[in-house]
């Protein structure tokens, strides 16, 4: 084999194709989110570049070394390298996770579930990565955001997702109600979620606290062929309907 630039790692895919290149880079792998197969949800494209990565930012070290299994099942997964990025991290450490992208070797970033960098912690190495002008490269799979705003019937040309709502009960009414002026003004799609086990109780709060008339959407189990349900109602509706999405994930819509 001729002598290969030291910036680019070469490995066959796992269809047994010619080895392709890979370019050093920070690569923002995407989970599967749900219960389907990987085929269903992961581009086959994926398993060739990751099984050509050995250092990866993770949020937990066991769920992504069973995950890469999955997509990889030759790739030698004690050989690899991990960090683990999540609420535990001392931020400090983080810039050293891509030392060796800057050696010229590809990184791999995971998030728990869907894409990182997006509501996740991920996001802060995509920024210094930035910040020092290192080559950042997405890849495509599963958003639950994206996916639910797409199915929703919702505004898709204007919306924000805004993660949790205030804990503190006066605090919450008052900025969902921020939020819903900020739709009617707009006519924009306001996005929320919360801790699985806590969905009924968010679900009942938004639908007696929203306008009558304004759509709901309730987004959960997305991908998983056993309890994905994407509803979009007027809270009207969702304030006499029977539900029960607790320990489901889900993602809460609304537009006026």
């Amino acid at each position: 084999m001729k002598n290969l630039h030291p910036a680019y790692n070469y490995q066959t895919d796992t269809s047994g194709q010619e080895p392709r290149q890979i370019e050093a880079a920070l690569y923002l792998i995407p989970v599967a989110i749900g219960a389907a197969p990987l085929s269903d949800v992961i581009p086959a494209g994926n398993a060739a570049i990751v099984a050509g990565i050995r250092h990866f930012i993770v949020e937990n070290i066991r769920t992504a070394r069973r995950f890469l299994r999955r997509l990889v099942p030759t790739i030698d997964i004690d050989s690899l390298t991990f960090h683990e990025l999540n609420r535990h991290t001392d931020p400090a450490a983080v810039s050293g996770f891509l030392a060796p992208l800057r050696a010229g070797e590809p990184v791999g970033l995971m998030s728990e579930a869907g894409c990182p960098a997006v509501a996740d912690p991920g996001a802060y190495p995509v920024e210094i990565a930035q910040r020092e002008g290192l080559k950042v490269v997405p890849m495509v799979g599963p958003s639950s955001i994206l996916l639910a705003l797409m199915a929703s019937g919702l505004n898709g040309q204007g919306f924000a997702f805004h993660g949790y709502l205030p804990i503190e009960e006066g605090q919450r009414l008052k900025r969902l109600q921020e939020l819903e002026k900020t739709s009617a003004r707009e006519h924009s799609t306001q996005m929320l979620i919360e801790t699985p086990y806590r969905n009924n109780r968010l679900l009942k709060f938004l639908a007696d606290n929203l306008r009558p008339d304004t759509r709901l959407c309730v987004a959960a189990g997305i991908t998983d062929p056993d309890s994905e349900s994407i509803l979009t109602r007027p809270a009207a509706e969702w304030r006499k309907a029977k539900y029960d999405y607790d320990k489901i994930p889900a993602i809460f819509l609304f537009c006026r």
